[in-house]
């Protein structure tokens, strides 16, 4: 009997298998899906006739099925998982004594039972073995430089106005990070309840500076605390709106201003907000608080706060917003803006830069894409133009040379250009970095990191400057990351590249009436992910990775991460969310090294067609969401999904997430390593988490931290751990569970106690699935 029930069951799933693998050859995919159902069927019709020939023909399939293994993705073990657990599984079902011993009389089937033995022994010996994994090290000697860089503070986003994300501090070292522990946890309380955006998100980078911890909550709250105990000094709590419409509900870090010891005499009168901390709000304020009582200042704005819809026209519910931190260099507080992507065809909010003053909030200057060269304030009666590129990630400073850098994003709608002038200013500025005086907003350079961007690939990452000697010439740089996955290395007074560009051709064959760029820059120093084929599709079973498979055969894919979008669909790798995202990289000037943890995920695209009797529609998927990316009154709404199975596990094979050790004076990456683990993913085919870390490389949402103790700390991965990696070899040193997902950058400073800090927010993200909480969590040594 239980033969004949396992023929049956081998059977349904052949028959199961055949009927995919049959879809999958007609699109002109692998035959081997096929070729393992027939031989799966044989097998069950050789149970149910109780023939030993069964055990034979099974112990062949596997000899075939680990043979075409190897020969598609090589000894990459994670990619064996979709191609031979099903059948290694009957397999070991097949080889049982219950099973063998009414076929033949014996307990065991020696050509089965050695298949068995041996492919155990090389799936063991695999665990041992990453194709993946680039071993280097990196020996850069230590040479203190004149790079702005956090010190015993952190006193700005990126740790100081340059943006590396590094810090000289060392008592913290390679040595001793194994003896990290939690010094305290704070709970913020704001969390995410009734009718707030899908897209909560935790992602501050608490400042240390005047004794003081500072950060943000998704709901715009400042927190004040003590930095070597976490006991709460003060808080600032805004009303909340709370909305589901509202598409980004985060704030990334705040900033500090202190007035410098030789004004403070005239700022005696108004002694309160002599120190101030700025924070830029989804709700679209600029606020100003008292950093010592939390109070706002009343002597910026209108009792503490600018509305940053000014000069803005009519702007739609929710459209417009912050999410990074403000930039404080000199006496000017600095932002860009964010906009609902997508939402509308036109009368998007401006992506002007304004620069108002520490003190009084007066608008200094006001960089307009539109019209970059009228850099006065508006009058009171204008409106900046709708529809122009914005920079919503944070911007950094020169204050050594007076130059700022925006990186500008696109305009909405980001993956459409049909209507795009291509000889206006708006299209010149679309994806540049720009390079403004600080003191007056004048125009000096640009560069474009994408001609005509059809695919959302803003530049999302704040810049980061420092001096290198690349070829054995010292030069001032900046260094773009993009969605891309180009890391761009410009000389920061010219705009001229350091490390070589070229321009790439690209696919113009798509819909009617758009324009498409015939070229795309690539750097030379770049992790644009390599081009996907059929063998790239994964899954957990057979059956998910077939369903990608065909997925893949049936959309366009050009090979290259600038696939135009189409009705029937195509493949973008990367997507939206890109390789490298508001996260940035960490830098250490003084060895010139970069490391960075750029992300490997594939996505959909797919266009509606909107006719003037749709033009304000919802368009809903057949599940009965809306899209977020509707469009009205354009020529297509925009569909976009991870590229994934049914089951919500991406169809690309892992690793979805990477750490990478770049030397800077050599521009050679020097190691590459998987970053995070299976643990804690949600996951819609097991109820709860998954319980087991497999490290398979997760995606990573956040930013490094690097410190002269040769440490790169990392949380981000969506596994809810912090980790320490060794900075010459990305050797990981330490690590620690957190409550929640760690999708922000840490920072670390020096107590007043003498002991180094290291602080990540652990609240999670809403669009990624990690668990939420509302927790900020700080270490120190033993």
């Amino acid at each position: 009997m239980i033969t004949k029930l396992t023929g049956i069951a081998i059977a349904l799933i052949g028959i199961a298998m055949l009927y995919m693998g049959g879809k999958l050859l007609l699109l002109g995919g692998s035959p081997f899906y096929v070729v393992m159902a027939l031989g799966l069927l044989f097998i069950a019709g050789a149970l149910v006739m109780k023939k030993r020939i069964a055990l034979s023909a099974c112990a062949v399939l596997l000899w075939i099925t680990l043979f075409w293994m190897i020969y598609e993705v090589g000894f990459d073990k994670w990619q064996w998982i979709p191609r031979g657990d099903i059948l290694g599984l009957i397999g070991v079902w097949l080889a049982m004594p219950w099973v063998v011993r009414p076929l033949t009389g014996r307990k065991y089937h020696p050509l089965l039972g050695s298949t068995l033995i041996v492919i155990v022994a090389v799936v063991i010996g695999l665990m041992f073995y990453d194709p993946l994994s680039q071993e280097g090290t990196i020996g850069n000697a230590r040479q203190p430089g004149d790079a702005a860089v956090a010190r015993n503070d952190w006193s700005a986003y990126g740790g100081a106005n340059s943006g590396l994300r590094f810090s000289a501090l060392n008592q913290i070292n390679r040595e001793n990070v194994k003896d990290l522990q939690v010094a305290w946890t704070y709970h913020t309380g704001d969390l995410r309840q009734g009718d707030d955006a899908s897209e909560y998100t935790f992602e501050a980078t608490p400042l240390k500076v005047n004794n003081t911890l500072y950060f943000c909550t998704p709901h715009n709250e400042v927190h004040a605390l003590v930095p070597e105990t976490g006991a709460l000094k003060w808080k600032y709590v805004p009303e909340k709106d709370r909305s589901y419409l509202q598409q980004h509900q985060t704030c990334r870090g705040v900033s500090y201003y202190e007035t410098p010891a030789e004004q403070a005499p005239a700022a005696a009168a108004a002694a309160i907000c002599r120190k101030r901390i700025f924070n830029a709000t989804t709700d679209a304020k600029l606020i100003a608080l008292d950093a010592d009582t939390g109070k706002r200042c009343a002597d910026f704005g209108t009792d503490g706060i600018v509305d940053l819809r000014t000069n803005m026209g009519e702007i739609r519910p929710h459209a417009l917003m912050q999410t990074a931190a403000p930039l404080v260099a000199g006496n000017l507080v600095i932002v860009g803006g964010s906009v609902m992507d997508n939402g509308f065809n036109s009368g998007n909010p401006s992506g002007v830069i304004r620069a108002y003053d520490v003190q009084s909030g007066r608008l200094v200057w006001n960089f307009d894409p539109a019209n970059p060269e009228h850099t006065q304030p508006v009058a009171a009666d204008q409106r900046y133009p709708y529809d122009t590129p914005v920079a919503w990630g944070t911007l950094s400073a020169d204050m050594k040379n007076g130059l700022i850098y925006v990186p500008f994003g696109n305009a909405s709608p980001d993956e459409l250009g049909i209507e795009r002038d291509a000889s206006s200013n708006t299209e010149k500025f679309r994806d540049a970095l720009v390079a403004l005086d600080l003191k007056t907003g004048a125009f000096k350079w640009r560069f474009q990191s994408a001609n005509h961007d059809l695919w959302d690939r803003d530049n999302p990452s704040q810049p980061s400057l420092l001096d290198i000697d690349y070829q054995g010439a010292r030069q001032p740089v900046v260094v773009l990351p993009t969605k891309t996955g180009n890391l761009f290395v410009l000389n920061r007074l010219t705009g001229q590249p350091v490390y070589p560009i070229k321009q790439v051709p690209v696919s113009t064959d798509g819909v009617a009436g758009e324009k498409f760029a015939a070229t795309q820059p690539v750097s030379s120093l770049n992790f644009l992910p390599e081009p996907l084929s059929e063998k790239s599709m994964w899954g957990i079973t057979p059956f998910d990775q077939m369903a990608c498979r065909i997925d893949f055969k049936s959309l366009r894919y050009d090979g290259n991460p600038w696939t135009p979008s189409t009705e029937q669909g195509s493949i973008v790798f990367p997507g939206n969310i890109g390789v490298f995202n508001w996260g940035s990289v960490a830098i250490d000037p003084e060895r010139q090294i970069l490391v960075a943890s750029p992300v490997r995920l594939a996505y959909k695209y797919t266009l509606i067609k909107r006719t003037p009797a749709t033009a304000t529609q919802r368009m809903f998927t057949q599940d009965g969401q809306p899209y977020w990316n509707e469009n009205f009154h354009g020529d297509y709404a925009i569909h976009i999904q991870q590229l994934a199975s049914d089951l919500g596990i991406p169809c690309i094979a892992p690793p979805w997430g990477r750490m990478v050790g770049v030397d800077l004076k050599s521009g050679k990456t020097e190691w590459l390593r998987r970053i995070g683990t299976t643990k804690n993913l949600n996951t819609s085919f097991l109820p709860g988490r998954f319980p087991i870390g497999f490290p398979m490389g997760m995606v990573a949402h956040g930013g490094p931290l690097m410190t002269a103790g040769d440490l790169v700390f990392h949380g981000a991965t969506a596994d809810n751990f912090f980790r320490a990696y060794d900075v010459n070899s990305g050797k990981l040193l330490w690590q620690t569970e957190l409550g929640a997902g760690a999708q922000a950058t840490p920072s670390t400073w020096l107590g007043n106690d003498g002991k180094q800090y290291v602080v990540i927010a652990a609240g999670g993200h809403g669009s990624l699935g990690t668990k939420l909480g509302d927790s900020v969590v700080a270490f120190r040594l033993k």
